[in-house]
């Protein structure tokens, strides 16, 4: 069931997970910036999501590849919220290679919430076979890989203080099979189901684990079409889907995180399969002929 949170559950959350921590509570907000295939942003839902456990007094760590980015929204938030904020750099991409530094950073930390935020997208929709072997695994090392490891390495100590949440952005096109985001809507799908099965198991151990599954956010990432990358009734800014998407924290297991993503996930499970696919195709064929288009020029 998806649904939209009427009241704000996260302070509840939190304040049973500050319990059970010694020192302080630190919220990893962002495992990672929304990825391309051609460039990498520390901007979009992860900054926003962050903003907002910071606005609660959360202390924040982030991870991603770009350095000098991760400085500057480390230091931005710090000033603005007045909370602790760290960094550490990692690229997903690189198969095995950023954990053991990933756990090293993190092994004397208490961590009360991770947020999977990491993704890879394509630079436009396009048919599975025009898809280089890098792309394919990239989208396989970043969309589902650092969501499994970081969970790995975060969620034991959870387990010991027997409180903690997690939350795995997933997408609404995990809602139906999506041809020419075949790749992309399979990882989501992917993180979808390991996080309502992950909350199955430790539910009873204090943990909350959330399939946060929003659809089209407009950010500076948004580059699939004009009309998605300007704000409208369902298309709202990161920062207005971020503030919704926390209060589901604590309350929805599985939520758009959006009450107007709500209706159209709704609309869309209910679709026969063929018409969500018909559709789905008529307008990336659009999409991919205007970005091929685009590229020409």
């Amino acid at each position: 069931m998806v649904t939209m949170a009427a009241v704000d559950h996260f302070h509840l959350l939190y304040r049973e997970i500050s319990r059970s921590c010694n020192f302080y509570i630190e919220a990893l907000a962002v495992v990672g910036a929304w990825y391309t295939i051609r460039k990498c942003s520390t901007d979009g839902v992860g900054k926003a999501y962050a903003e907002e456990l910071a606005k609660r007094g959360v202390n924040i760590i982030l991870i991603s590849r770009n350095k000098e980015k991760l400085e500057a929204v480390s230091k931005s938030i710090s000033e603005t919220y007045k909370v602790e904020t760290d960094f550490i750099v990692a690229d997903f991409s690189k198969g095995r290679e950023p954990y053991p530094a990933i756990k090293e950073a993190l092994k004397d930390r208490e961590i009360g919430i991770l947020v999977n935020n990491v993704g890879m997208f394509y630079s436009y929709p396009d048919y599975f076979t025009n898809l280089s072997e890098d792309i394919l695994w990239d989208m396989i090392n970043v969309n589902i890989a650092s969501a499994n490891m970081m969970t790995h390495i975060v969620l034991p100590g959870m387990l010991e203080k027997k409180k903690g949440a997690i939350v795995n952005v997933s997408s609404g096109s995990c809602c139906q099979p999506t041809p020419m985001l075949t790749i992309y809507g399979a990882s989501k799908t992917y993180l979808d189901y390991f996080s309502r099965a992950l909350h199955h198991e430790c539910a009873s151990k204090g943990i909350f684990v959330q399939s946060l599954t929003p659809f089209v956010i407009s950010t500076k990432m948004t580059t699939l079409s004009g009309m998605a990358a300007k704000r409208s009734f369902f298309f709202p800014s990161a920062e207005e889907y971020a503030s919704h998407a926390i209060s589901t924290l604590g309350l929805s297991t599985r939520t758009t995180g959006y009450w107007k993503h709500a209706i159209k996930f709704t609309l869309g499970e209910r679709l026969p399969e063929w018409i969500w696919a018909w559709f789905s195709l008529y307008i990336f064929r659009i999409t991919r002929k205007e970005a091929l288009t685009h590229e020409v020029k």
